[in-house]
């Protein structure tokens, strides 16, 4: 079994930050269970434009505001609490956040650890 708190992630190798977010990895690949899971935080104002071609992801949002489009259709969806939105054909997409966000995320296959995004806005595949 595994219990971990918020509290001992953050500020430890778990707790990453890039331009705009932070996210504290509460599980990851060492953990085992083929999946990471990840509370996320997106500052007011921050507008990504992200594609995860290695890995699947689900995200639940509780907290804020922002809005997702669908860079293949321009479909564009509101995100608030009580909103899921799972990439689940690697979809290119662009997320706007209007009023700081707080997301639980899923990775499949689970992340390492530090990975932050790359050029094409996504993580490096599992080795």
């Amino acid at each position: 079994m595994i219990v971990r708190t918020l509290g001992e992630v953050a500020g430890t190798e778990r707790d990453v930050a890039g331009d705009g977010w932070r996210s504290r990895r509460l599980l990851l690949r060492a953990d085992g269970l083929g999946f990471s899971l990840h509370d996320t935080v997106v500052e007011t104002g921050t507008d990504l434009e992200l594609a995860y071609l290695n890995h699947l992801e689900a995200c639940y949002c509780t907290a804020g505001a922002a809005e997702i489009t669908d860079l293949a259709t321009g479909t564009t969806f509101a995100i608030r609490p009580g909103t899921v939105y799972a990439l689940d054909a690697h979809d290119r997409h662009r997320l706007r956040v209007t009023d700081e966000l707080r997301l639980v995320c899923v990775f499949n296959p689970a992340l390492a650890g530090a990975e932050t995004h790359d050029e094409a806005g996504g993580f490096p595949a599992v080795e």
